[in-house]
This record gives C-alpha cells, sequence and structure tokens, in this order.
C-alpha cells in the first residue's frame, strides 16, 4: 500500500473494506458533531502519521457534511487538502467535501485563490471543484479554471483538467470541442481524459 502511493505516507495495512467497517461499528452510536467539531477532529486526524487515519478523517466528513457551516472550506478543508498531499486524500477531500459545499455556498472566491494558488493540489481541487454537479456544471467558469492550466506540466493538474473537460463533454461536447482548439498546449493526458468523455477515444480511466 505504501509503495502504491510512492512512500508519500506509511500505512498500517488495513484494506479499505475492512477500514470501512470497522468505522460504521466504531461511529454506531456517534452523536452529530458541530462543523468545528468536526474540522479540527479531522485536523487531529490529518496531524497523525497511518495513512488510514487520514482516510478516516475523509470518511468522518462524508458521514456528518451537512453538519458544515459556510467556512468549513477555508477554515478547514484547505488545511486538509494541503497536509500530507497526494491524490488520494485531495480526491477524496474533494468527493465528500470541495464538490458538495461549493455546491451548498457561494465559494467562488476561494476556488479563484485556489486556482491561483502555487500549490499544485489547491489547483487540482479548484479545476474539480463542481465534479458529480452533472447539469448544474457552471461550464464558462470550470473552463476559466482548466484555461489557466493548460500550460502546466505537473500530471496531476494536467489530469484534473482532463477529468472537468470529460465532465463537460456529456453535457456541452461542443464547448469541451472549442477548448481543445483554442487550446492545443494542453498536456497529453488532459486532451486523452477529454476525447474520452467526446466519445472520440476509449481507454480506462
Amino acid at each position: 500500500m505504501r509503495a502504491y502511493m510512492k512512500d508519500v505516507a506509511p500505512y498500517l495495512g488495513i484494506p479499505s473494506g475492512e477500514r470501512r467497517s470497522l468505522l460504521r461499528e466504531a461511529w454506531r452510536d456517534l452523536t452529530a458533531p458541530s462543523s468545528d467539531e468536526l474540522g479540527e477532529t479531522c485536523l487531529l486526524l490529518f496531524d497523525e502519521t497511518p495513512r488510514e487515519l487520514h482516510y478516516a478523517a475523509i470518511d468522518l466528513i462524508g458521514k456528518f457534511v451537512s453538519t458544515t457551516n459556510e467556512w468549513f472550506l477555508v477554515e478547514y478543508v484547505e488545511p486538509l487538502l494541503t497536509c500530507k498531499s497526494w491524490w488520494v486524500t485531495v480526491d477524496g477531500l474533494g468527493s465528500v467535501a470541495v464538490s458538495p459545499l461549493c455546491w451548498r455556498y457561494d465559494a467562488s472566491t476561494l476556488v479563484r485563490q485556489w486556482s491561483r494558488s502555487s500549490n499544485l493540489w489547491l489547483n487540482r481541487a479548484a479545476i474539480q471543484h463542481q465534479r458529480s454537479w452533472r447539469g448544474d456544471t457552471e461550464v464558462p467558469f470550470v473552463l476559466e479554471l482548466c484555461a489557466q492550466h493548460t500550460h502546466s506540466n505537473e500530471f496531476f493538474v494536467v489530469k484534473a483538467i482532463g477529468w472537468a473537460l470529460c465532465d463537460i463533454a456529456r453535457i456541452e461536447p461542443d464547448a469541451v470541442r472549442r477548448f481543445l482548439a483554442q487550446h492545443p498546449e494542453l498536456g497529453t493526458v488532459g486532451v486523452r481524459e477529454a476525447k474520452r468523455g467526446l466519445g472520440e477515444l476509449q481507454v480506462a480511466r
């Protein structure tokens, strides 16, 4: 497990299915925390060394995200995104916190700050912040964020652009075709994912 994650953090060696089962049992009678209690707990979990405790924090947010307030993204999610960062935690936080909370609250100013950051993981989170929004996707805004990074050589940023374009291709394919034509500098992995969304290329994710 540690080798697969490029030695970013050590593991206890608990498989994901077993971890989730143990957490469900441990949290069976857990009362809903306040937004701050949830955030502080997750910061403490991320401060621990084993990666499984970071995953536990992500699962905890997923369980209680309805208790969070409009400040949760900037006060807690941003520090978590930049703590011992790797794609698995950044994308996990994106699914349980960034995407749902950006949909619930107007976080466009914060997302723009993340996109302009020198931290590639904040860039990735910004580009992917509307994943799963489907027909509610703010296509011009997401394309604006993607365009800010088309010259990037960072694999995880270019991949995020590709995934965002892949999602948009399912609802506004012509917008993606125009974007690709206007940005020939976009890296290969980004173009490949976009074309997969357009149905022009079939590859495994």
